[in-house]
């Protein structure tokens, strides 16, 4: 390989990813939708409405029980909207029905 002096002064040393030896970049992390997710894992997001009608009970039900109780869920942010996801909601329902409802 022979080198070229570039108007900056600076040596052109090649392709700095082949000379640091960097891995191509991941496709699945900037462009999600082609990286294929389990649909098992967490299923559709769901709103704490939508969480309420699924259990059969109002909105402060779900706020007040069975957050405190362990139901599954994510804050968008420190005051941020509750965010459930179907399949986890699903699996904590069940769980508690072999427990007998504990």
């Amino acid at each position: 390989m022979t080198r070229q002096r570039r108007m900056s002064g600076f040596v052109d040393q090649g392709n700095v990813a082949e000379m640091l030896k960097l891995s191509p970049p991941s496709y699945g992390q900037n462009y999600p939708q082609h990286y294929p997710q389990p649909a098992e894992q967490l299923g559709l997001p769901l709103s704490v409405q939508d969480v309420a009608a699924m259990i059969g009970c109002s909105v402060w039900t779900v706020r007040q029980r069975y957050l405190q109780q362990g139901l599954p869920h994510l804050r968008s942010g420190p005051l941020g909207k509750l965010i459930f996801f179907r399949d986890q909601v699903i699996r904590w329902i069940l769980e508690r029905q072999q427990r007998g409802g504990t």
